[in-house]
């Protein structure tokens, strides 16, 4: 008798087995990023929406690091985010939406697998973004059972942020 259990039944085993969320393993989205450049802003109101995500501002140019390991879902370019990239973790649970990238690395493509703090983008302010304040708008998506990069549940990454710092710092 084969045993079919699917791929939610896989990630419900392997939550069993002691797996962890990757927002408990990120790394800081930017080298050297300091607890007093961040700042909750989650449930702030900018531009007429909820902002669920936080903004980290930094020069122009500055390197962009891959918080976790996984896959590059999408490098999108929109009218409100600029030059975006999607990234889900290596278990497809999180996409993690970096925004208002002055570029991308040079070679990244839609597929590629990255590891955490890989370079894989540059702080800018595409889109609807301040040019005068360049900045990294951050936010982290659980995806649902169909895993589409558009479509998630906002969770705060401030939290998981200030640990990454501290860790790094520690």
């Amino acid at each position: 008798m084969r045993l079919s259990i699917g791929i939610a039944g896989l990630f419900v085993g392997f939550l069993a087995l002691g797996a962890t969320s990757s927002i408990l393993e990120m790394t800081p989205p930017i080298g050297g990023l300091a607890l007093a450049s961040l700042r909750d802003s989650f449930r702030e109101v900018h531009n007429g929406h909820l902002h669920e995500a936080i903004d980290i501002l930094e020069p122009r140019g500055t390197p962009v690091l891959a918080v976790v390991s996984g896959t590059i879902l999408k490098l999108f370019l929109s009218k409100p985010g600029g030059k975006t990239i999607y990234q889900a973790d290596e278990m497809g649970v999180y996409c993690y939406y970096y925004a208002h990238l002055d570029g991308y690395i040079s070679g990244l493509r839609e597929g590629a697998r990255v590891r955490h703090g890989d370079v894989i983008g540059f702080v800018g302010s595409t889109g609807n973004a301040d040019p005068r304040s360049p900045h990294l708008h951050f936010a982290i998506f659980e995806l649902g059972p169909d895993r589409l990069w558009w479509k998630g549940t906002a969770v705060n990454p401030y939290p998981g942020l200030v640990a990454a710092v501290k860790r790094v710092k520690s």
